[in-house]
């Protein structure tokens, strides 16, 4: 998992010039915002002020962290750095994009700070100088409320994806130690607890997620009822996790917040299975995955890693079908290695391409797990490995077990060099190479589609 933010993998690059910068709509937008920021954020203030009790929260050892008046000064300016922001961008649909994402942290943490304010427990002590007179105007209108999550972690978060997309070298560096120093910050001026930075962070990032600068393009799936029957699944894990979450509190804020982030994540994934939209899960042709999606996801895309491994923990080999061409999981380094694959042709949506490389190429053709692939994305996926394989590479087609996905579109790149034009034929042939394959009557059915269409289009440049 990336630890730099940047609009790099699933998202678009920095702004391509398209004519003039929309400057009077980035003032407009900006004047719009302010007001918003200082009224929503006022009001929840003012609210949880009239509160006989306001509860809070924090580690005891938190107590030991050092007040650092100085550190003000970074605290303060990403205010500065909010302005700027909407300026940034080169076009009105990526100015817009932006402005969502700022929006909508303010909502979400609005929305928390009305539904469960915490304060601030601490007594600052006195600063002195210019530090003292930022911590006096800062003092004028942020009460002690209003702490998890924190609005200024969430607003960096996307500040920082925001510079880091136009910055290269060492400005890129200078920004991101920074934007970690006003990360800092939050603790050393004595404004938030530790709790309010974890929490920040990921409405941060699920902001970025929602409202992506540019999807990749992706085969759409099938919406059927197996998407449907396994969208409501995962949303009945998301209610359970939230349930035990709520449940959690009392006893461990940390196995609370984890649950919690669990739910989000599980929420995330019902939403992808209900559009059938494998491009929500930010993974382009090369395999990056989006890093709002990645940080969003994470506690699914580490269950799903992990059960991959689990099911194939007694046959992890890969099975060959043909000279040079093998079927298998979700591969590490080491089992490229083992097999001496250069090329990888993976059919996992949701997992992030592992650290393959040098000289390895890479195609990522999203398929949603447990669904069946569609005659485009079958498609896709042969034409990619036939032109690998008139290169003479040594290619792994892969899934998360290698049973389904991958073993449907082995079948049909089968079918294909055999002249083969019935399904059960194909099947029997793969199954002679690779026994264990879970492939049932709607794949057969999916692959007989297939091979009943027209030959199937060439890849553009084979990597």
């Amino acid at each position: 998992m990336s630890t730099v933010p940047t609009e790099a993998g699933a998202e678009a690059p920095p702004d391509q010039p398209a004519g003039q910068r929309p400057w009077g709509l980035a003032c407009l937008l900006l004047a719009l915002a302010g007001a918003f920021f200082f009224s929503s954020y006022g009001f929840a203030n003012w609210l949880a002020s009239q509160r006989a009790n306001v509860p809070s929260f924090y580690f005891e050892w938190e107590r030991g962290i050092p007040f650092l008046p100085w550190t003000i000064l970074p605290y303060w300016s990403i205010d500065l750095l909010y302005g700027i922001s909407f300026f940034l961008r080169r076009t009105r649909a990526a100015l817009l994009t932006h402005v969502k994402r700022l929006v909508m942290a303010q909502l979400v943490s609005v929305a928390c700070f009305i539904a469960f304010p915490l304060r601030f427990s601490f007594a600052r002590p006195e600063a002195d100088g210019l530090p003292g007179q930022l911590f006096t105007l800062l003092g004028g209108f942020d009460l002690p409320f209003n702490q998890a999550p924190s609005l200024h972690i969430s607003l960096l978060v996307i500040l920082w994806v925001a510079f880091a997309a136009h910055l290269r070298g060492g400005w890129r560096w200078l920004l991101h130690g920074w934007f970690a120093l006003i990360g800092v910050s939050v603790l050393t001026t004595w404004q938030h607890h530790l709790i309010d930075l974890p929490t920040g962070a990921l409405a941060g990032w699920l902001c970025v997620y929602l409202f992506p600068m540019q999807l990749p393009a992706a085969a759409a799936g099938a919406r059927d009822a197996r998407t449907r029957q396994l969208s409501r699944r995962y949303s009945v894990g998301a209610l359970v996790a939230l349930l035990c979450a709520v449940l959690a509190v009392g006893a461990s804020v940390t196995l609370a917040f984890l649950l919690l982030w669990a739910a989000l994540a599980l929420a995330c994934v019902a939403r992808i299975y209900a559009l059938a939209a494998p491009a929500w899960f930010q993974k382009d042709r090369d395999g990056a995955m989006a890093p709002g999606a990645r940080w969003v996801l994470a506690p699914y895309l580490l269950g799903a890693f992990l059960n991959s491994r689990w099911w194939t923990r007694r046959a992890p080999q890969a099975s060959a079908i043909a000279d040079g061409i093998w079927i298998g999981r979700f591969p590490t380094r080491a089992e490229l290695r083992t097999i001496g694959a250069d090329a990888v042709l993976d059919l996992t949506a949701e997992l992030p391409r592992a650290a393959t490389g040098p000289g390895i190429a890479y195609r990522c053709v999203p398929v949603l797990d447990l669904t069946v692939p569609t005659p485009e994305q079958i498609e896709q996926a042969v034409a990619q490995l036939d032109a690998w394989h008139r290169q003479g590479r040594r290619v792994l087609v892969s899934c998360a077990l290698g049973y389904s996905r991958s073993a449907l579109v082995a079948a049909a790149w089968l079918a294909r060099r055999q002249g083969l034009r019935d399904a059960g034929a194909a099947l029997a042939v793969l199954r002679e190479h690779r026994p264990a394959v879970v492939l049932g009557r709607e794949h057969a059915e999916a692959l007989q589609r297939c091979l009943d269409r027209p030959a199937m289009p060439e890849p553009d440049d084979g990597r």
